[in-house]
């Protein structure tokens, strides 16, 4: 596997490098040792997996704050989607930039989601579906979001928004946090 970075400090994509055979291929999608040696988080507590109905949905944008913060690994195994993360570290050189990247089942493509960093997807196709390991246990009390449609952000989606949920069309924008 080789990890790519992205214009985000700390966030990376991690690329398959497939070994093929007759038979197909085989390709590590993570890795600890390479995690703990380039200053990554490696611990995995919880595994998700995210279904989608509709092309054009949108899950996000969501972090949980201190003390319990996570880290992700998002990789989509069915379809595609678009995966969008916002750096909100004030003291960032990338503070409120947005990173995005189309995951699907056929590029094998993860992201690398640092501590801090918003997170949310819209899907490119029906049924898709999102594998992502997560660093923290869920805490509802920590969970929170902010605007998909943020004006201090200005993440350009792809798609129009077809479905989202009413929690995730109310989150606050970015200044109002």
């Amino acid at each position: 596997m080789k990890l790519v970075r992205t214009k985000l400090s700390g966030a990376y994509i991690i690329e398959a490098e497939k070994i093929e055979d007759d038979r197909g291929f085989f390709a590590r999608t993570w890795c600890e040792e390479v995690f703990l040696k380039k200053g990554l988080i490696s611990k995995i507590v919880q595994a998700n997996l995210s279904h989608n109905h509709k092309a054009g949905t949108l899950r996000g944008m969501h972090y949980q704050r201190s003390p319990h913060g996570e880290a992700k690994i998002v990789r989509c195994i069915r379809g595609a989607i678009f995966d969008v993360i916002v750096d909100l570290r004030p003291d960032s050189k990338t503070y409120l930039k947005w990173f995005g990247i189309e995951l699907s089942a056929e590029n094998y493509k993860s992201l690398y989601v640092p501590v801090n960093f918003a997170h949310g997807f819209q899907t490119l196709t029906d049924d898709a579906e999102i594998f992502y390991l997560v660093s923290e246990y869920y805490h509802p009390e920590s969970s929170t979001g902010l605007r998909y449609d943020d004006p201090a952000i200005e993440i350009r989606w792809p798609l129009g928004v077809t479905e989202i949920s009413e929690k995730d069309s109310a989150w606050p924008d970015i200044i109002t946090h």
